[in-house]
């Protein structure tokens, strides 16, 4: 019995040690140059958004915060080939809050619940411009509303935007793996246990389009840096 319990202690330190010697490729998404200054959108045509927006709403498609671009998508785009992944059964939170998307970029997997909520007291509407799974046009006029969806097809991207409100849009990254992170406020990224191979990773920006490299992941633990960076035309 003592041999056993022995046996099975060591399985699990030699799994635990598998995950954290997974590899990780790791950046930033910086901006060139002069970044463009925020256009101010009214809010006034809706009475509830003018009251929490007196002064208006900065567009938040080009946020940069000391050189580092926010809200840039980047994803394994080629190398996974003959890889399958279970859905994760994790809901993806997307809110209507404060007259604004949020979060403004999100990655999902095929399949992976998709949780709307309207946080507002005001009318909103979720519209998906998905090209490759079956679209959606939901109207939400309670305050504390709560519709569930989910993604058939991977697409890279899929905008989302409201009917009623023109300056709210979001975009969703829909794969079928989870090797896919969003930039933060400093522009920093870290992709997790990725397997040995080749790969292109890609990073995706509203504004500034695309860019990809490759990266060679030859072993476990490997920790190799993919940094982008943008500017505008």
């Amino acid at each position: 019995m003592q041999k056993k319990i022995i046996l099975f202690l060591v399985g699990i330190a030699l799994i635990g040690g598998a995950t954290a010697q997974a590899a990780t490729i790791t950046g930033k998404t910086l901006f060139e140059g002069q970044a463009p200054a925020p256009q101010v959108m009214k809010a006034d045509a809706d009475p509830n958004c003018a009251v929490l927006h007196p002064n208006g709403l900065n567009d938040d498609s080009v946020i940069v915060n000391n050189g580092a671009l926010k809200n840039v998508f980047i994803y394994v785009k080629e190398g996974l080939a003959g890889k399958k992944f279970d859905a994760p059964k994790e809901t993806v939170v997307f809110d209507q809050k404060g007259c604004q998307y949020s979060p403004k970029v999100f990655g999902i997997q095929v399949g992976q619940s998709l949780q709307i909520i309207n946080s507002d007291n005001t009318l909103h509407n979720v519209h998906s411009l998905s090209n490759n799974s079956p679209q959606f046009n939901l109207g939400m006029p309670i305050q504390g509303m709560k519709l569930k969806k989910t993604f058939a097809k991977p697409e890279v991207m899929v905008k989302i935007k409201c009917e009623v409100h023109p300056w709210m849009s979001a975009y969703a990254g829909v794969l079928d793996h989870p090797f896919y992170v969003v930039s933060g406020d400093d522009g920093s990224f870290e992709i997790k246990n990725l397997p040995p191979g080749e790969y292109v990773v890609e990073a995706w920006h509203e504004k500034f389009g695309a860019q990809t490299q490759k990266v060679t992941i030859a072993a476990d633990g490997d920790a190799k840096e993919a940094p982008f960076s943008f500017k505008a035309a």
